[in-house]
């Protein structure tokens, strides 16, 4: 079993990345494949006439404000656009995929964050509501079972259900992490448009956890995402979690094999 993440920029090399996920489940493994799709959101609430917001957390990530309205594209793109997308392509390469969203089957649980911290165009902070986004909580690991059974791969879009069952955007790289945690695969990958976790100007190839976490306030805010997931999806379970790049051929077999940065 592994778990595989991707997004960004690696969303336009998914043929490679699906024809090689179906030569590994082609041969008897198990796969889940969390995707995101921001920038397709984005695109796709401007030819609405929604413009997107964007705000920055006081220690410099940058993500998406989901009011109610983007919430109703994020819901379409994801769940609906990217997901079925990806399961097309997988029965091309002749693999029988199911496309799901944490909401089904409550797949995904999260906390809606009731009220967020910004830091505003004057560089100050600033404290406004929470919007549509989620903290998730949990797994619904017998949903999650079911869906193994039937399939061998499983492609999710992260959505989830808050504490009143309304739809709540999460975060991919930590649903990533949270299906991990769920799962304990073998391996968790997420592919990126970098080669890796880059410390100067080399792949740190093998890191252990507390050297990742020491790692932490020296990368920035995208890798730092990433990596922060990766160190939880390895301390609750997953034998290893990659770091890599998803532009190349054979992305997830690569970095199966070495390339990027392994967690362990």
């Amino acid at each position: 079993m592994i778990v595989v993440k991707v997004g960004g920029r690696v969303l336009a090399n998914m043929h490679e990345v699906i024809a090689d996920l179906a030569s590994i489940v082609g041969n008897g493994s198990r796969a889940i494949l969390v995707h995101g799709g921001g920038d397709i959101v984005t695109e796709a609430s401007r030819r609405m006439g929604i413009e997107p917001r964007f705000v920055v957390s006081p220690s410099g990530i940058r993500s998406r404000y989901t009011t109610r309205e983007e919430l109703e594209v994020y819901t379409m793109v994801m769940a609906g656009k990217i997901n079925k997308e990806i399961v097309a392509a997988a029965y091309r390469e002749g693999v029988q995929a199911i496309g799901v969203s944490g909401a089904d089957c409550s797949l995904l649980r999260a906390a809606r964050k009731k009220r967020i911290v910004i830091v505003n165009e004057k560089g100050r902070r600033q404290v406004i509501p929470g919007g549509y986004t989620g903290r998730i909580v949990g797994v619904n690991k017998d949903c999650l079972q079911r869906l193994l059974e039937a399939t061998n791969l499983l492609v999710v879009a992260p959505l989830a259900l808050g504490e009143d069952s309304e739809l709540l955007n999460v975060d991919a790289d930590q649903a990533t992490q949270w299906i991990a945690r769920a799962t304990k695969p073998e391996a968790v990958v997420f592919l990126t448009d970098k080669e890796g976790v880059i410390l100067e100007d080399h792949v740190a190839e093998k890191l252990t956890v507390r050297e990742a976490e020491e790692l932490l306030p020296r990368i920035g805010p995208g890798m730092n995402r990433k990596l922060l997931a990766a160190i939880e999806a390895v301390r609750h379970g997953a034998g290893r979690a990659i770091i890599a790049s998803g532009l190349t051929e054979k992305p997830v077999t690569k970095a199966l094999q070495g390339n990027g940065t392994t967690i362990a």
